[in-house]
């Protein structure tokens, strides 16, 4: 019989060769090294429920319950090779979700804060973080757009939900030489996945990287 949890990293790591670090289509590879290795590292499928496990490690989104979604494991690669993190860096995360984003960057950084507005969720990826013995984040339920104010500023933020612009007060927590990743647009038009830069003199800066597709932020 195979060993369940053998078979699963063996996909886990099949999941890294072919969807991200060489993808089989025309999106652009993930290079950051220690990215590829948080992605070979984080168990996905303990993320999601049983009836779902077996389809943690193709790339797609998957459904989390309460009308969430896990990111496919593409974008979250992708998105926090964006942020380009170092290990002394505390990053800021609205939108928990299940916690499998809190849990890459938590492989990479000092520190994670995550914000979740669904009580539910919110509970739900604390008890799996804890479980996977993850010390470095801290999981907050509450409106997201208002970011964390008694842990600013933050050296990254990233957003795994799709406000329609960008909100100031993530802007204004981000500290300067910071970047913030984040999609931005209405639920039902193109999104675009979007670079906040902000230099050392406070100079904030946008650029568009591409089209993506993210559940809309909500708030209270």
């Amino acid at each position: 019989m195979t060993d369940v949890s053998a078979e699963f990293d063996r996909q886990r790591l099949q999941m890294v060769a072919d969807q991200i670090a060489e993808p089989l289509d025309s999106r652009p590879p993930v290079r950051d090294k220690r990215v590829l290795q948080a992605m070979r590292i984080v168990p996905r499928h303990r993320f999601v429920d049983e009836q779902t496990a077996d389809l943690a490690y193709i790339d797609r989104p998957l459904p989390i319950g309460h009308g969430q979604t896990i990111s496919q494991p593409y974008i979250v690669a992708f998105m926090t090779e964006l942020l380009e993190t170092a290990p002394e860096h505390d990053v800021l995360e609205v939108g928990t979700g299940c916690g499998y984003q809190a849990a890459v960057l938590a492989e990479l950084v000092r520190h994670v804060y995550t914000i979740e507005i669904v009580q539910p969720l919110a509970q739900e990826s604390k008890s799996t973080l804890e479980k996977l013995e993850y010390e470095n984040i801290s999981v907050r339920a509450g409106d997201g757009y208002l970011g964390w104010p008694d842990a600013a500023p933050f050296d990254r933020i990233i957003l795994t939900a799709a406000p329609d612009h960008i909100p100031q007060p993530l802007v204004d927590q981000l500290k300067p030489g910071g970047r913030m990743v984040l999609p931005v647009g209405e639920i039902w038009s193109t999104q675009q996945l979007t670079l906040v830069t902000k230099d050392e003199a406070g100079n904030v800066n946008q650029q568009a990287v591409m089209a993506v597709g993210f559940v809309p932020l909500t708030r209270r």
